[in-house]
């Protein structure tokens, strides 16, 4: 080889020599820069996450904070109670609304005269009853009573006495009373005229002193009575013979008050079950008294006290055996009233005494508003206006009915009685005349 080819030869290495330097030195500049690229994006990548960091805990420490606000300012949840099954309508709340429904639909003049319990001839104007004829269905349709009551003369014979009240109540557009005086003994209509066995005197049944006598004798009456169509009978007699003398004599159990209470209660449940209302008689006692009120004013000096001890027990085992219907009597008891008005007009024996100490909600019935104790002092309008502003609900045999009719109407259309007062009393009315349809 010659030595200008050396030399080229050593040209070219040189050349290819530095040529690869550099090549070595871009490398090394690009690998210097994608490392420092690559540090300045890890760096950048760094604080922002750090920064992503720092403000997610910002953002869920506001996040925190504003939910606790929520939860300050928010009412508390009140969760509505559970709601309750519907009750199921007991048979007291039935026949409360059949009487409420049967009266609402009532006029007012019906109203008034359902609180009457009459004589077919003081409806009638005729002497003697013995059918309920075309005169007693205009009368009836004209006045429909809450009440009518039948006495020895309108008894002739069963067939008679079972058509005359089927008649009656077929009749009337509202359910009816029918109601006699069966005591047994001397009062004792339907027996008195042969058509029943009479189960005699109480004070016969009473000196036995087994209540099992009383309710057999009360079972024995309610049981013929029903057979007839009678639904009311104005028995059993509570009051308590406390004087040798007294009026009432043997139609009492006795008097001893504890023996009596016995077997009012044992009559009162034998007449029920029956199908007979059983009526306690004379309220509040008229067990010592030596006159009639059927004749004159009669008074009793008795005290409070002394009835407490003597009369009031045997009427509240009467109540509590669940009598449907109370009679009070006209006796004056000036000790416990504070003057002489009759018991029968007076709130002070009715509303105080019967209803808020012995409890009585049934039926008060005064005794017959014809008699002389009543008739001597009161007009028929003044009674049954006084009677029943005093508490009672149904007003027996006043002396003109229509005038008593006509003086109660009055007075509810101008206002002195309340028709909400009428109210109330046929509601207790209508409670035991459709007792037996939900029974």
């Amino acid at each position: 080889m010659s030595k200008q080819e050396l030399y080229d030869n050593e040209t070219d290495r040189r050349e290819y020599r530095r040529a690869r330097r550099k090549r070595n030195q871009l490398i090394a500049i690009i690998v210097v820069i994608v490392v420092g690229l690559a540090l300045v994006a890890g760096g950048i990548l760094g604080v922002t996450q750090l920064m992503k960091q720092l403000n997610d805990k910002k953002h869920t420490e506001e996040l925190q904070a504003q939910l606790a606000e929520l939860a300050d300012s928010e009412p508390a949840v009140v969760e509505a109670p559970a709601e309750e099954e519907p009750q199921e309508l007991t048979s007291d709340d039935y026949l409360n609304q059949i009487a409420d429904s049967c009266i609402a639909e009532m006029s007012l003049e019906n109203k008034v005269a359902g609180l009457f319990m009459v004589t077919p001839e003081a409806l009638t104007g005729v002497d003697t009853v013995i059918q309920a004829g075309d005169t007693t269905k205009q009368k009836l349709s004209e006045y429909p009573v809450g009440g009518l009551v039948y006495f020895s003369k309108n008894i002739k014979s069963a067939d008679q006495l079972k058509e005359m009240l089927d008649t009656t109540r077929n009749t009337m557009i509202y359910p009816v009373f029918l109601a006699v005086d069966e005591e047994g003994g001397s009062v004792s209509r339907v027996a008195g005229a042969g058509l029943a066995d009479d189960v005699g005197d109480m004070s016969e049944v009473g000196s036995t002193c087994d209540p099992e006598k009383a309710k057999e004798a009360g079972t024995a009456i309610g049981t013929y009575l029903s057979q007839f169509g009678f639904n009311v009978d104005f028995a059993p007699v509570a009051d308590v013979v406390s004087a040798e003398n007294a009026v009432i004599g043997n139609r009492s159990f006795g008097s001893d008050p504890n023996v009596v209470g016995t077997m009012v209660a044992a009559e009162v449940q034998g007449l029920q079950e029956s199908g007979v209302s059983a009526c306690l008689k004379h309220f509040p006692g008229i067990g010592d008294t030596t006159t009639d009120t059927h004749d004159e004013k009669t008074v009793s000096e008795k005290t409070l006290e002394d009835m407490q001890q003597t009369d009031l027990p045997a009427f509240q085992s009467g109540i509590d055996a669940g009598a449907d219907f109370v009679m009070v009597s006209h006796m004056s008891l000036p000790n416990v009233i504070g003057d002489d008005t009759p018991c029968s007009l007076s709130g002070a024996v009715i509303s105080d005494l019967l209803r808020n100490q012995l409890g009585y909600n049934g039926i008060v019935i005064t005794d017959a508003l014809d008699m002389s104790a009543i008739t001597d002092s009161y007009s028929s309008a003044e009674a049954a206006v006084k009677a029943i502003e005093a508490g009672a609900d149904m007003l027996l045999m006043p002396e003109n009915f229509e005038e008593a009719y006509q003086g109660l109407l009055e007075a509810v259309q101008n206002g002195t009685i309340s028709e909400d007062r009428i109210n109330e009393s046929l509601k207790r009315i209508y409670r035991v005349k459709y007792r037996d349809r939900i029974e």
